[in-house]
């Protein structure tokens, strides 16, 4: 079976966005480039998971490298909601990372859920996204590729924490969603209070 492999080097647009109202909100990643338009679905976790190693793989590209690290320019800066229609092309199951040295770019690879587990590879600056390892077992899964430069990558990384920062705020004692019609909080054994 073929896959697709939906590359934008670099795209006209990246950011992470949601559909649904808080609760029941449905997390995408979106990128748009040459008259394409491809939207893949992602857990909460994953997004939360993919802003922090992003920043981490910056921190690490600057610290080996010396890769600059500049504040994104109000113009990366994006609040607009996602374009539509957001049909999701898959769901992902990997997410890759890696700084590409040439370049100077940070390559993010979404790719689709297989019969594998739900992962985040963080490939240290300079490596490639694939280990040959992994080559068989996603060779025929579908991908999003992205390569962004560190201002991008940042203006990524802001939009996405304001994206899962307007969800439901967390119960102070157990850190759970707080849920409109009511919260069983296990640090109150179940009773509503």
């Amino acid at each position: 079976m073929t896959h697709q492999v939906h590359a934008f080097e670099p795209p006209e647009r990246f950011v992470a966005g949601t559909v649904g109202p808080p609760g029941e909100r449905t997390f995408f990643l979106q990128a748009r480039g040459g008259g394409r338009l491809v939207s893949v679905a992602l857990e909460k976790v994953q997004m939360t998971l993919l802003a922090e190693k992003l920043e981490e793989l910056l921190a690490e590209a600057h610290r080996r490298f010396g890769a600059e690290l500049p504040e994104p320019p109000p113009a990366l800066s994006d609040n607009e909601p996602l374009e539509t229609p957001v049909d999701e092309e898959f769901r992902v199951g990997t997410l890759g990372l890696a700084y590409d040295v040439d370049t100077a770019t940070v390559v993010i690879e979404a790719i689709a859920a297989g019969e594998t587990e739900v992962e985040l590879e963080l490939g240290g600056p300079g490596d490639d996204v694939d280990d040959d390892d992994d080559e068989e077992v996603d060779d025929d899964l579908d991908r999003l590729r992205v390569r962004l430069t560190p201002a991008a990558t940042r203006a990524f990384i802001d939009r996405a924490r304001r994206v899962l920062a307007a969800g439901r705020p967390p119960c102070p004692l157990c850190g759970q969603p707080l849920d409109p019609r009511g919260h069983l909080c296990p640090r109150h054994n179940g009773y509503h209070r």
